[in-house]
């Protein structure tokens, strides 16, 4: 069915460029690898989850070192560990961890401090409780990723004043509740339904990584799981995503600190974000998207594409052109006139020559 409404699904594992940047992720929808989280429960944890923080993160960090080796060991063909002797598992760590994070809440890097645990809302307006607004097969994302099983999570840690899904994203009432076990059911209903990933998308998955976290305890399908997301997470949260997690598509929204300050209300964006990408790259596969903005080719797009050149060169790029003026741009015209209108064929055309120059791998989608 695929094949017949998007013919590039088909074609783009022919490219040797995409098998190139994607290869372990293809070798999941194999059955050749292994994905991440389901080795991350094959690893002792030596430590009491009990224990205070430090000694938990510190086993965090000695159990990545282990487990990255663990990973190549059994790429390679060597034999997986049998994980059902595992007592405490590296996941069980993270997972911990995750839930104590919630209790002085800093999953983003707003760092907003709340006790999420206690019926308080962060800056998302979430307690502890995780919402699913939708759940569904997707034809629409980039064509290495179709059919993606994405679980759409209400809320965000951003404030897009152009955002496309703020019937979601500022919403944090949208959808059902879900416990780490129905959604670990919902994202197998859609891998038996030929889901090629698990996409946690939303709004963002951000404020809702405990639920995911630990939402992976009751997984046992291998299937790629993806991290769909603004990015604006905190390097506690990449820490505990890293090891878990086979590809990320994360947005590039800004080349510059004050474009996303203005629009998307964050502070130290480009810091944030630049650094989080590079964890990404070092621990997975990453497809990027950048929206191309009107008016903001020079102080964000060629920025973005010349720092993606320069630190991620075997990455993928989707430069996208479907912005259009939503959310507060169409309340307030006169406020964001600089982007009330829809992107020109040249400004996309600027983009498009800009990463031909600069040999990123790009693609479009259809």
């Amino acid at each position: 069915m695929w094949r017949y409404l998007r013919p590039d699904v088909a074609r783009v594992w022919k490219d040797p460029e995409t098998l190139k940047r994607l290869r372990r992720y293809r070798n999941i929808i194999d059955d050749k690898n292994w994905a991440k989280y389901i080795l991350a429960k094959d690893i002792s944890c030596e430590v009491m989850l009990d224990d205070e923080p430090d000694a938990l993160w510190a086993e965090n960090t000695r159990l990545s070192g282990i487990l990255q080796e663990y990973i190549t060991s059994v790429d390679d063909g060597k034999p997986r560990i049998s994980g059902d002797s595992v007592e405490r598992s590296f996941l069980d760590l993270k997972i911990r961890i995750a839930h104590g994070i919630l209790q002085n809440c800093h999953f983003c890097e707003r760092r907003c401090g709340v006790d999420r645990t206690r019926d308080k809302n962060g800056w998302c307006k979430l307690g502890a409780e995780s919402r699913v607004s939708s759940a569904f097969l997707h034809s629409g994302e980039e064509a290495p990723l179709v059919p993606s099983g994405t679980i759409f999570f209400a809320s965000c840690c951003f404030g897009c004043v152009f955002c496309q899904n703020h019937d979601i994203s500022t919403n944090p009432n949208s959808g059902q509740i879900v416990d780490p076990e129905h959604l670990a059911a919902i994202a197998q209903s859609l891998f038996l339904d030929g889901a090629l990933n698990i996409n946690y998308v939303g709004g963002d998955p951000i404020p809702n990584t405990h639920t995911i976290m630990a939402s992976l305890q009751y997984q046992e399908s291998n299937v790629t799981q993806l991290w769909n997301s603004n990015l604006y997470c905190s390097l506690e949260t990449m820490n505990l995503l890293r090891d878990v997690f086979d590809v990320y598509l994360p947005d590039f929204k800004y080349g510059n600190n004050e474009c996303a300050e203005r629009l998307s209300g964050v502070k130290n964006y480009f810091d944030v974000i630049s650094r989080n990408h590079l964890i990404a790259y070092e621990s997975g596969e990453v497809i990027i998207r950048h929206l191309v903005l009107p008016n903001h080719t020079e102080c964000c797009t060629i920025p973005i594409l010349e720092w993606v050149a320069k630190n991620m060169p075997n990455c993928m790029v989707n430069i996208m052109a479907q912005y259009r003026p939503e959310h507060r741009v169409r309340k307030y015209p006169e406020e964001f006139s600089d982007i009330n209108r829809r992107v020109s064929n040249d400004e996309m055309r600027i983009a498009f020559e800009k990463a031909d120059e600069l040999g990123i791998c790009w693609r479009p989608v259809s």
